[in-house]
């Protein structure tokens, strides 16, 4: 585990990944049985496309703008917005500005 995640420390989310120039980042936060956190920066026109997960996701947008499409219904998401993404639907992310999300997902 990286020590960028101290545990017991306070953390500030938003400030622990950069963005890079025509890329995404992802920097895992914690692991285990039950699932999964992970960290992501986005730059503006990158995305994740359509795919489906075993279990239940929680996407919070920590910083800028993005589209989250879960079953063909666009959702646009913007700092300080969180959605359930559920298990086995297929979703999709894309940056319509550079943007920066924390990744729950929690197995069933």
């Amino acid at each position: 585990m990286s020590e960028l995640f101290e545990k017991g420390a306070i953390l500030n989310m938003t400030e622990m990944v950069d963005y890079s120039a025509g890329g995404i980042i992802s920097k895992q936060v914690l692991k285990s049985d039950a699932g999964n956190i992970t960290l992501f920066s986005f730059d503006k026109g990158q995305g994740l496309s359509e795919h489906t997960a075993p279990f239940d996701a929680v996407v919070e947008i920590l910083d800028g703008e993005a589209e989250i499409t879960i079953n063909g219904n666009p959702l646009l998401l913007t700092t300080g917005q969180t959605v359930i993404m559920p298990a086995n639907i297929p979703h999709a992310l894309f940056a319509l500005q550079p943007f920066k999300m924390l990744l729950t997902m929690i197995k069933g």
